[in-house]
């Protein structure tokens, strides 16, 4: 039986123009709407909008051609052959000279008010992420797209690490609508913390940042397109950069000392950590190389000593057993430092719980998905204030093989050998190997190594933090 939908009771938009015109030789009504809809009729009534699927229009002799996009209902669609979208051109020629420039008036009218459309973009593009195909997805499926926009692109290859942090840091940001990032996680979290090192990072943060996916992992992308039902792929992606949809973020600052480091992902210590940074020697396989890797490190299974504290957030009081925590007073900065020094909040009033190793893993997290296989945080929120925590202590091998299956609809959070809670602060203290005191762990921060311990992997190259104790901190709404 048919259902009402309560938009169906709105009155009708008003239309911009209606006239007669020739749609594939014959003559025939078309209106646009005040609301940004085209309307025809061809067999039966057919209609686009501007908001959603024109992405721009072009004059050729008496024809009128409109870029736009058709969404690919009930089709299976991979990541790389174009996403939920095709492009398709619509013509039609109106009968007369002054018809045809009042069409082209009221559609740049009409296009030229839509709110949130990014005019000009910095836009970085990875070469050297996952596959290494950042280059090929940028020129066949994303800049194709943002030529029809008629999208201004200001394009920069990534040559180095941390060459995208440099640059924003540094760059005038004034003329650009938003940043893009064609990559994986990483170069986002570079581009980041540039802004946030920016002495008018405040301005900076308004700015936004859009990925698109062509790494290894992509969780934010994926967290970001999931929840309104879009695939995981360039076109989607850069569809809804261009139609100008922002979510805000939450920032994490994870300190050490003076030292600080801002995370919108994730942050792992013990088995997913070695997982994602170990796994490095098979970068070419691409999100295989996870459950490749993760499988050897599940038969050889390690376990840290250590402490974890945390501010639990309302209803996860019971979690862990009370503690006190002393901030660490050489965390505090000069009035004349530059950028953002995370949220000012006075940690020593806080309830803290705590929770005594060994562990098996601890994953902090910020957003669902930590890649496009890999629900971690069923529950995460972007912008709620808190950050997920998932802790595993002990677990035998073969429930952890069932727990690496459940990965990728989150139902690994349900196991008894799992604790998944909400917090607001937390604290690190990692240990060393229980069976081998003398190697210690890596930990990991949107897939970026925060630090290396003692006969860690690559233990000899230098990191951003010792491995010793952190504090993680959230800001609410921090980013766009």
């Amino acid at each position: 039986m048919d259902t009402l939908h309560p938009e169906n009771d709105r009155l009708p938009s008003p239309p911009l123009i209606s006239d007669r015109v020739l749609i594939n030789g014959v003559i025939t009504p078309l209106t646009l709407t005040a609301d940004g809809e085209l309307q025809w009729t061809e067999s039966a009534l057919r209609k686009s909008t501007t908001e959603k699927e024109i992405l721009s229009f072009a004059v050729e002799g008496n024809k009128v051609k409109l870029k736009t996009l058709v969404e690919r209902r009930g089709s299976i669609c991979c990541g790389g052959s174009g996403g939920d979208y095709a492009r398709k051109d619509f013509v039609f020629e109106p009968l007369y000279d002054e018809s045809r420039k009042l069409w082209c008036d009221k559609l740049r009218q009409r296009l030229d008010s839509l709110v949130g459309r990014p005019k000009r973009l910095l836009v970085f593009v990875n070469p050297f992420g996952g596959k290494k195909t950042a280059r090929k997805i940028f020129l066949e499926e994303v800049k194709p797209l943002f030529d029809d926009a008629h999208v201004q692109l200001d394009v920069q290859e990534t040559k180095y690490q941390l060459h995208a942090k440099e640059m924003v840091r540094s760059i005038d940001l004034s003329k650009y609508d938003g940043i893009v990032c064609v990559s994986g996680d990483g170069v986002l979290v570079e581009v980041v913390n540039g802004l946030l090192e920016r002495a008018d990072w405040r301005t900076a943060l308004k700015l936004p940042i859009g990925m698109v996916p062509a790494g290894s992992g992509n969780g934010m992308i994926k967290s970001l397109l999931d929840p309104v039902g879009l695939s995981c792929s360039a076109a989607s992606a850069t569809v809804s950069i261009i139609r100008g949809h922002r979510r805000s973020l939450d920032v994490a600052t994870i300190s050490q000392g003076t030292t600080k480091f801002f995370s919108v992902l994730m942050l792992a210590w013990g088995l997913v950590a070695d997982i994602d940074i170990e796994s490095e020697k098979f970068r070419w396989m691409g999100s295989a190389r996870f459950d490749v890797y993760g499988l050897q490190r599940i038969i050889c299974l390690r376990q840290y000593n250590g402490r974890i504290l945390f501010v639990p957030a309302p209803g996860f009081e019971s979690n862990g057993q009370p503690a006190s925590y002393n901030v660490d007073k050489e965390s505090s900065v000069s009035d004349k430092t530059l950028g953002y020094q995370g949220p000012d909040t006075n940690l020593e009033d806080l309830e803290w719980r705590e929770i005594k190793g060994p562990f098996v893993s601890v994953w902090l997290h910020n957003v669902p998905w930590g890649a496009e296989n890999t629900l971690a945080a069923p529950n995460a929120k972007f912008s709620d204030g808190f950050l997920d925590l998932i802790v595993m202590k002990d677990c035998p091998k073969l429930a952890l093989l069932s727990l690496m299956t459940k990965l990728s609809d989150g139902t690994h959070v349900q196991s008894p050998y799992v604790s998944y809670l909400k917090v607001k602060a937390f604290v690190l203290e990692p240990g060393a190997r229980i069976d081998e005191e003398d190697k210690e762990g890596i930990i990991d921060s949107d897939g970026e190594v925060l630090a290396r311990g003692r006969r860690s992997y690559k233990c000899d190259e230098k990191a951003l933090m010792s491995y010793g104790k952190l504090q993680i901190t959230v800001d609410q709404d921090e980013m766009r």
